[in-house]
C-alpha cells in the first residue's frame, strides 16, 4: 500500500525526486487556471455564473447570500455542532489574540528615536473550500485573525451546495464573525475574482485560504501579476509523521488517513527507523481505509505516498527538514529532544496523544499553512498575516547633532547631493 525506501540508499537525486509534489510540469493546470483567470477579468459576474454552472451544477441568479438569509441557514445547526464551533472559536481566538503587542519604541542614539506600528490590512479575501467537503473550519482559522487585527472588510468566496446556497455550518461561523454577505463563488475563479473584482464581488487587497492544486496555482499567479497579494501557497494537504518503535500504530495510521482523505493529490509520508513500525502501520491503513466513507478518496492519496525507513530519528528528521512538511508529526516519547532541529514544517503536533486533527479544528493554532515545501520560506496564517508594519521616525535638534554628519557622508559617498542636501539644510538650521 505504501512503497517503502531505505534512507540510506537514497542520492541526491531520489530524495529529490520524492520530495517533488504538484509540480504541474506539463503545465497543463497553469494554462487551465490562466483561461479561468482570464475569462473572470474579462466577463466579471458572467464568467463566474458559466463556472458555478459547469464546475459546482448550479445556476445562480445571484452571486451572494446576504445576511437575512445567511442567518435563516445558521438556524439550522444542531446544538452539539454549534458547542463544537463555539469551542473552537474561543480557543482560535485566545491563541490569536495573544499575539497582539505594541513595540517599544526605540532611540538608537540620543535624539533619534524610532518605532513600528501595526496597521490592519483595509480590505481582505477569505477563500472557504468547499469541493469534495465543506470546511466551516477554515472560515474561523481566516475569520477570527482578520476580525482581531481589524480589517475593515472581510469578503468572503465560497462554492454554492447544490440547492445554490451555503450549509448551515458555515453561516454559524460566518453569524459568529459579523459576516453580512458571502459570495458563491470557488476555485480558481474566486481567487480572480477577489483579485480583479466583478460587477457583485470587490477587489481585494490580500487574498487567503487553502485549496486544490487549481486554487493554489491561480494564487501563485495572481502574486506575481497582480498589486494583490497572497497568504501562501497553501495546497494540496500533506502530513509527514516521524514515529519511532514507541509509536502506537494505529494511531499513526489513523494520522495518515486524516490528511489522505482530503483529496487525492494529498500526501502522507511515514518517517520510522523501525521496520516492524512501518509493517504494523501499513496493516493498521488496510484496515481504516476500508471503513472510511471517503475510502476512494482516501486509497488514491496513500497511493501517492510513501514510507521511509531510517537508522535513527537524527536521519528522521533530517529528511523531514528537505521535505519541508505542511503538518509534522513526532510520534514519540522523545518528542522534546526533537524540537530544536526542526528547520522547515508548517505546523508541529507532539507526542502520542496530539493528531493532526486537533490543530486543524480546535486547539486554537491556525491550520492555514504552507504546502509543497513552502515551509522553507512561509510561515502559516496568523494574526501577523492580516496587518502591515509602518516604521516611524523622529530626529531632534541633538539627534541631528549626532547623525547628520553620517548621513552626509553616506550620501555622498553614493553620489546623491540632494540627499546629502536634505540633511544638510537641517545642520544649518540647527547650528544657527
Amino acid at each position: 500500500m505504501l512503497q517503502t525506501y531505505l534512507y540510506q540508499d537514497l542520492g541526491a537525486g531520489d530524495i529529490k525526486k520524492l520530495i517533488s509534489r504538484n509540480a504541474d510540469e506539463d503545465q497543463t493546470i497553469g494554462q487551465r487556471v490562466e483561461s479561468i483567470i482570464s475569462e473572470v477579468r474579462t466577463n466579471g459576474d458572467a464568467a463566474l455564473r458559466a463556472f458555478a454552472e459547469k464546475f459546482d451544477g448550479v445556476q445562480l441568479e445571484k452571486l451572494y447570500i446576504e445576511k437575512h438569509e445567511i442567518e435563516q441557514i445558521a438556524a439550522g445547526i444542531g446544538a452539539e455542532q454549534k458547542a463544537a464551533i463555539d469551542l473552537a472559536y474561543a480557543n482560535i481566538s485566545a491563541f490569536h489574540s495573544s499575539q497582539q503587542h505594541q513595540e517599544a519604541a526605540v532611540d538608537t542614539m540620543p535624539g533619534v528615536t524610532c518605532w513600528r506600528e501595526s496597521r490592519a490590512i483595509e480590505r481582505v479575501g477569505l477563500y472557504i473550500p468547499g469541493g469534495s467537503a465543506v470546511l466551516p473550519s477554515t472560515f474561523l482559522m481566516l475569520g477570527i485573525p482578520a476580525r482581531i487585527a481589524g480589517c475593515k472588510e472581510i469578503v468572503v468566496c465560497s462554492p454554492p451546495q447544490k440547492n445554490g446556497l451555503i450549509n448551515c455550518y458555515v453561516a454559524y461561523v460566518a453569524v459568529l464573525l459579523g459576516i453580512e454577505r458571502i459570495y458563491l463563488a470557488g476555485g480558481a475563479q474566486a481567487v480572480a475574482a477577489m483579485a480583479y473584482g466583478t460587477e457583485s464581488i470587490p477587489k481585494t487587497n490580500k487574498i487567503f485560504g487553502p485549496g486544490n492544486q487549481y486554487v493554489t496555482k491561480a494564487k501563485t499567479i495572481i502574486q506575481s501579476s497582480t498589486q494583490t497579494a497572497i497568504d501562501m501557497p497553501a495546497g494540496p494537504s500533506e502530513v509527514l509523521v516521524i514515529a519511532d518503535e514507541g509509536a502506537d500504530a494505529e494511531f499513526v495510521a489513523a494520522d495518515l488517513l486524516a490528511q489522505a482523505e482530503h483529496g487525492a493529490d494529498s500526501q502522507a509520508i511515514l518517517v520510522s527507523n523501525s521496520s516492524e513500525l512501518i509493517e504494523k502501520t501499513l496493516a493498521a491503513l488496510e484496515r481504516q481505509v476500508a471503513v472510511l466513507p471517503r475510502a476512494e478518496i482516501a486509497g488514491k492519496a496513500i497511493a501517492n505516498s510513501y514510507a521511509v525507513l531510517t537508522a535513527d530519528l537524527t536521519e528522521a528528521m533530517a529528511f523531514s527538514n528537505v521535505y519541508a512538511p505542511e503538518h509534522l508529526i513526532l510520534a514519540t516519547a522523545n518528542w522534546k529532544e526533537l524540537i530544536p532541529s526542526i528547520s522547515n514544517a508548517g505546523s508541529v503536533f507532539l507526542g502520542h496523544l496530539t493528531p493532526e486533527s486537533a490543530g486543524d479544528y480546535a486547539s486554537g493554532t491556525n491550520h492555514t499553512l504552507p504546502t509543497s515545501a513552502y515551509a522553507r520560506s512561509y510561515s502559516g496564517v496568523s494574526l501577523d498575516s492580516f496587518i502591515k508594519k509602518i516604521t516611524f521616525q523622529h530626529i531632534s535638534a541633538e539627534g541631528i547633532h549626532h547623525i547628520g554628519k553620517a548621513v552626509e557622508v553616506l550620501a555622498e559617498l553614493e553620489g546623491l547631493q540632494a540627499h546629502k542636501n536634505a540633511m544638510s539644510v537641517r545642520i544649518s538650521s540647527v547650528n544657527s
